[in-house]
């Protein structure tokens, strides 16, 4: 920990608070006033104070506010608010002297900023969705604390390396999954970037330093490339009398990774690495008609793909972004992404929410963005009780594109991508949802499956005989539809509690098992159920039977829980009457080490979802502290989810030194297909490297070949060694490992 001597610590405290005074350029001196008071008070408040890197504890609020004001484009009272954002949680100010001194709006917005702190620092319990909607209820009270939130989690984020590694991870996590959604769906596109960057370097800081490098190292020719490209457009501009601003604007590290990832090609095969972006100088009036303008400006030099244009200056997205967006064919044979915007449009791009307030009065539109608060609350409104289920469907929400569709009236409708003609009928009314059978889609018949497109007129048909079903589930993408969906299945499961509760404790007893809480409930994880409604449908629809109670009994012996049975409680546990399991200790100092022979007091599974192995950076999760533990790599997306809602749940797990033991990992190959392909794949996975074929399926067409196969491997080392000998192999382009 490094610390200034108080004379230097004091002027760099002045240092920046000018800073933050000069950034945001006050005009009215009564604000100027509240600020230096709540600037004051903060000083005050957090003068014995010091943060992990060992820097007065004033710098952080002072940070936030900074951010807010000059990244955000907030005013005094979120300054205020910033500036006094963790004096109530952190010392010993109430919410009534603030209340007081600044006022009732400052009171309800710091009120919201401590008790979203208060859930994600929360040690004792998991958050939940109840809590989850707490902190989207905060949007429909004032965004301003979310938008100051944000400012605070991006501070923190620039100052995470003085954490310790499981913290990293679980505050990394919660921002991929919360704050960066929130971000982007308030528009703030550069503070959405710089979230999920910070995030990728602390979750995956290989690849983060990887393609960090790769940036550096091709910076010059791409510099090369933008200026000889953006040449005979600003010929072209300056000639039609356009004032205007051209650059190009490099794509977020993590955008690339996910670019990398969904293509399944290397760096190097990323060709948009960056956009060009022209912002022009152009009054509200004809602002559209200009970047029409600059558009035929464009084509006259390059070729544009009409399949990539993109107007969102007619429609905008529903975080309030208007651009006219263009691909063109560039002299090196290169498609390059080009960006239109007025300075208006510019500034609510960046600014996002806060940017759009100011352009409101002069506009009168832009209805999508002061009306997406409605969808949120009704995400806010669900009933469902599962926080992991919850977080699924406001990450999807937050982060869908948005489609256009109209009502047989006309009525514009903005829907997620991909929604269906059930999320249609649900979008209009739940009744009509319930009742669907179908839909007319521009004048044709379509099931309620149907996936809809932008600017298609759809007329939902009901019937009342119909009824929703489990299955529909699968059909739609909004909230408001699978959240109707989910009541009325669950009403109508719930009519078969009794006689599968009867069913289930028959079998039960049969068998010689407690019919107790604790065992239900390890029955539920075990056969993977949601709830004990669905458990107990299950048994009242002969589902599952006897021999599934069978089989997680014998398992149970297997791990140990031998107090399943009431006659056989081990000495030292507790019996089932007390409802209590053994539970998991606190692993945060002493990791647990384990292996497949010898897992000792910490059973575990490895989970299926991202198969780690020996040498994978790995992190152990026990779901309400019960045994056993499952075992995800730190990189993978349902953990951190699971570091997000059951961060304390979190268990710090070392893999063993052993050999003997090899585990299951997939791979896949691409190449061009020739003659004994197979022969060369198979002899250098058994015959060179002396690993063991669990299956390997190849197809191959039109001359290119694609395989997947999964192999029997000790360690990663062991895995990387035959990615690298299979692409030695002529004709193979790719081998990856699939995650």
């Amino acid at each position: 920990m490094y610390q200034q001597e108080p004379e230097i610590e004091k002027q760099e405290i002045i240092k920046r608070y000018r800073n933050l005074l000069r950034v945001w350029k006050p005009k009215n001196p009564e604000d100027k006033k509240i600020v230096k008071k709540a600037f004051k008070m903060a000083l005050e408040a957090h003068k014995d104070m010091r943060r992990k890197t060992g820097e007065p504890y004033i710098y952080h609020p002072l940070s936030v506010a900074t951010i807010a004001v000059g990244e955000i484009g907030l005013g005094a009272t979120s300054i205020v608010c910033a500036l006094l954002h963790d004096v109530v949680e952190d010392t010993e100010y109430t919410l009534e002297d603030i209340r007081g001194l600044f006022g009732d709006k400052v009171a309800t917005i710091i009120d919201g900023l401590t008790k979203i702190k208060g859930i994600f620092d929360q040690q004792t319990t998991s958050i939940n969705a109840e809590n989850f909607k707490k902190i989207l209820l905060t949007l429909s009270d004032d965004v301003r604390v979310i938008l100051i939130k944000l400012a605070d989690r991006l501070h923190n984020m620039r100052t995470l390396h003085a954490l310790g590694h499981e913290k990293q991870l679980k505050i990394s996590s919660e921002t991929i999954i919360l704050y960066a959604p929130l971000a982007h769906r308030l528009g703030l596109h550069a503070i959405k970037s710089e979230l999920e960057d910070l995030a990728l370097k602390y979750t995956e800081p290989e690849v983060y330093a990887n393609i960090s490098r790769k940036l550096r190292e091709t910076a010059a020719d791409r510099n090369r490339f933008v200026n000889k490209f953006i040449y005979p457009i600003k010929q072209a501009l300056t000639k039609k009398g356009i004032t205007f601003d051209i650059k190009a604007r490099e794509k977020s590290i993590a955008a690339i990774r996910l670019k990398m990832q969904k293509k399944e090609v290397p760096f190097e095969e990323i060709y948009d690495i960056f956009a060009i972006r022209i912002v022009i100088d152009s009054p509200i009036e004809t602002e559209k008609a200009d970047c029409w303008k600059v558009y035929a400006a464009i084509t006259d030099s390059y070729r544009p793909n009409m399949e990539r244009l993109r107007d969102w200056i007619s429609i905008p997205k529903a975080n309030g972004y208007e651009a006219l967006h263009t691909t063109v064919m560039s002299h090196t044979g290169e498609w390059v992404e080009i960006q239109i915007r007025s300075r208006r449009m510019d500034e609510i791009a960046e600014k996002g929410y806060a940017a759009h307030w100011k352009y409101k009065e002069a506009m009168h539109v832009n209805r999508q963005l002061d009306n997406w608060l409605d969808r949120i609350k009704e995400m806010i409104e669900s009933p469902d009780a599962d926080a992991l289920s919850f977080l699924d469907d406001v990450k999807g929400y937050f982060f869908l594109d948005e489609i256009s569709v109209f009502t047989p009236q006309g009525e514009l409708r903005t829907l997620p991508a991909n929604s269906s003609v059930l999320d249609f009928a649900y979008a209009i009314h739940s009744e009509l949802g319930d009742t669907c059978i179908g839909a007319k889609v521009d004048k044709k018949l379509a099931a309620i499956n149907h996936t809809l497109k932008n600017g298609q007129q759809v007329e939902i048909i009901t019937s009342t005989k119909q009824s929703p079903k489990e299955e529909w589930l699968g059909y739609v993408v909004t909230t408001r539809a699978k959240t109707n969906i989910k009541i009325a299945v669950r009403h109508e499961k719930k009519k078969f509690a009794k006689q599968g509760r009867e069913k289930l404790g028959k079998w039960f007893l049969q068998l010689g098992i407690e019919f107790s809480n604790e065992n239900i409930k390890r029955f539920i994880t075990a056969s993977n159920f949601n709830s004990l409604t669905d458990l107990y449908y299950a048994a009242a629809q002969d589902t599952i039977g006897i021999k599934d109670v069978k089989s997680f009994a014998a398992s149970s012996f297997r791990n140990g829980w031998l107090n399943f049975v009431s006659k056989n409680t081990p000495k030292g546990r507790k019996s089932p009457e007390t409802d209590e399991a053994p539970k998991i200790p606190e692993a945060a100092e002493h990791p647990a080490h384990f292996s497949p022979e010898n897992p000792g007091p910490l059973n575990y599974e490895v989970a299926p979802c991202c198969n780690p192995i020996p040498g994978d950076e790995v992190i152990g999760f026990t779901r309400d502290n019960y045994l056993p533990i499952q075992i995800h790599r730190t990189k993978c997306a349902k953990a951190q989810e699971m570091m997000t809602v059951y961060g304390n749940h979190m268990v710090k797990v070392n893999w063993t030194n052993n050999e003997s033991f090899s585990f299951l990992s997939d791979i896949k190959v691409t190449g061009i297909d020739k003659k004994g392909l197979i022969n060369e794949i198979t002899r250098i996975i058994s015959n060179d490297l002396n690993l063991n074929i669990k299956s390997f399926h190849i197809e191959a067409e039109n001359g290119l070949t694609q395989g997947s196969i999964t192999l029997y491997v000790q360690n990663v080392e062991n895995l990387n060694e035959a990615l690298h000998n299979l692409t030695l192999i002529e004709g193979i382009t790719h081998v990856d490992r699939i995650d």
